[in-house]
């Protein structure tokens, strides 16, 4: 089975949750990436990685109005849990969390139960582009930085339209391209993903037209994108021993590699990031 994307769905499915699931990887994100958060932050009042990745989180939850006590959340890719636990203590979501990961899975119910939110959070394996959960079933879809590693990213919109109740809001960020970017420059970008493109605001908005959301917004925050990775760069230069020790030097010198692509093609003007906001009609 081919995607949009020209990859089978099963093999970059496995790839993506054998990288998540080895011990490099998780030593890697766990302390270096952001803790509990893995995904990009916003850096508008602060430098701090894990502060600046809550930012995003708490930026997120203030555009989404069905966040209140016992609307149910579905997050996809959930990865460690953070922005479960965030919505689950804040506002008394009911969350439940999808996620490739065996590994992040393992450290999210460790967390839930340590928080005392393991009764809030349900956690599963498995994929966002099929989702177990009945229709019309949750209030809020939500996502962080996810999506990007999927081959049909428009079969992940129609699984989240299929899942949100009448009223639903979807919102997530995803690393992309820029609308107008050229073709091929983003070789090495891909590569490291093992996908043939990013998707782009414009992908994103002509997709949720196309399965029926009414209500479209994005709110482009794209210099984040390059601060975050640099910041990352910054971080694993200054624990450069520590973090050849706890993930391989092999794995710290391939993401060094990896994350001054991404910069390079932030730098260059070929890469977005934002907020996206869709509705499903009542």
């Amino acid at each position: 089975m081919k995607s949009d994307n020209q990859h089978p769905i099963s093999t970059t499915r496995e790839i993506t949750e054998i990288y998540y699931d080895s011990a490099a990887a998780d030593k890697f994100y766990f302390n270096i990436w952001g803790g509990e958060d893995i995904h990009i932050g916003i850096y508008d009042k602060t430098s701090d990685i894990p502060k600046a990745s809550r930012q995003t989180i708490n930026h997120m939850a203030a555009l989404a109005p069905n966040l209140i006590k016992k609307s149910r959340v579905i997050d996809l890719g959930a990865g460690y849990g953070g922005a479960a636990r965030y919505l689950a203590s804040r506002y008394g979501c009911e969350v439940v969390c999808v996620n490739l990961s065996a590994v992040q899975n393992r450290t999210n119910q460790r967390l839930n139960v340590e928080q005392n939110l393991d009764d809030l959070i349900e956690v599963i394996h498995g994929s966002f582009e099929e989702i177990t959960q009945a229709d019309e079933v949750f209030d809020v879809v939500w996502s962080q930085d996810a999506i990007l590693h999927s081959s049909n990213r428009k079969q992940v919109l129609s699984e989240a339209w299929r899942v949100l109740k009448p009223g639903g809001i979807m919102i997530f960020t995803d690393p992309m391209q820029t609308d107008d970017c050229p073709v091929d420059v983003l070789q090495s970008v891909y590569d490291r993903i093992h996908l043939d493109n990013l998707a782009s605001f414009a992908f994103y908005r002509h997709t949720a037209m196309a399965h029926g959301f009414t209500e479209c917004k994005h709110q482009d925050l794209t210099p984040n994108l390059e601060i975050h990775y640099s910041r990352i760069l910054d971080e694993i230069k200054k624990n450069y021993p520590s973090a050849c020790k706890q993930s391989s030097k092999d794995y710290i010198d391939q993401m060094i590699i990896g994350l001054r692509h991404w910069i390079d093609a932030a730098k260059a003007g070929y890469l977005a990031w934002g907020i996206i906001t869709l509705q499903k009609p009542k």
